[in-house]
């Protein structure tokens, strides 16, 4: 059996880079830097986890999450949430459109942000 997917949704390149270096090693690491270009990455991919920014240049992640969790190719798939948006209503939402967690990135370590795929994937 091959490595298990992930898929990274994240328009600050940086980030994607730091996040593929940690998980190189254990999974195979995909990256789409727009909402829609990740959304046909994951139909195609059939990733195990996403990870999905919220704030993207062409499409929200909140839309970007709906379509996932309504598509019958992407409505299984695990989806941490990674964004700097830490209101309560924000959260709120997040996991009322299906996200698995909710992770503010201000807050966590590449490291944690492993462990916490390791735990949803």
């Amino acid at each position: 059996m091959g490595k298990k997917k992930i898929l990274i949704i994240e328009d600050e390149v940086a980030l994607i880079r730091n996040l593929e270096f940690a998980l190189k090693d254990d999974y195979e690491v995909l990256t789409a830097t727009t909402g829609q270009a990740g959304l046909a990455k994951a139909k195609k991919e059939k990733p195990n986890l996403i990870l999905l920014d919220i704030l993207l240049p062409d499409t929200d992640g909140f839309t970007i999450l709906r379509e996932l969790k309504t598509n019958k190719q992407t409505d299984d798939v695990s989806v941490i949430v990674l964004t700097n948006l830490s209101d309560s209503i924000t959260v709120s939402k997040i996991m009322a459109a299906g996200g698995t967690a909710y992770l503010i990135k201000a807050d966590w370590s590449i490291g944690d942000i492993v462990k916490k795929i390791e735990e949803n994937i």
